[in-house]
């Protein structure tokens, strides 16, 4: 399927690579049908990608794992919220969470209260609501991309 982004420009996403929010995402519930791209052009923003929506062109939103921020995130997801993702074991699941870059870019947070979960298997995927400690929806990322980029 070949679309235009806003970001992309014209790209071409493979129908088994297209990933369905069957109840959409929180606050776009009608948004359903994403592509996970990764900028090759700018790596160097500390291994973020993008969530493109399928069915808007100007919609995309950033996205990390959110292990490469919190080694030790390890949220409470009741099953509930699992249900739509199909069957699964531990390992086909890709957890992601939402990144908000404003003007002033040393003030750009992650939401690890709503992580983002795909089913590698099945490429359907939901957001849900977490529960736990380092749960934050505002969690200040800026220094750790910044001190590992200057690791790498």
């Amino acid at each position: 399927m070949q679309i235009t982004t806003r970001i992309f420009g014209e790209i071409d996403i493979e129908d088994d690579k297209i990933i369905t929010f069957v109840n959409g995402l929180v606050g776009f519930p009608d948004l359903k049908e994403f592509a996970l791209i990764y900028d090759t052009e700018k790596s160097e923003a500390g291994g973020l990608e993008w969530l493109q929506s399928m069915q808007e062109p100007n919609f995309a939103m950033p996205v990390i794992n959110p292990l490469s921020i919190l080694e030790d995130y390890n949220p409470q997801v009741e099953e509930e919220w699992l249900k739509s993702l199909g069957e699964f074991d531990q390992d086909s699941l890709l957890v992601l969470v939402t990144v908000t870059v404003p003007s002033d870019i040393t003030k750009m947070t992650a939401n690890l209260k709503g992580p983002i979960v795909i089913n590698a298997n099945t490429c359907k995927a939901c957001q849900v609501i977490a529960e736990g400690k380092d749960c934050d929806v505002k969690f200040p990322i800026y220094e750790i991309l910044k001190a590992r980029k200057g690791g790498e």
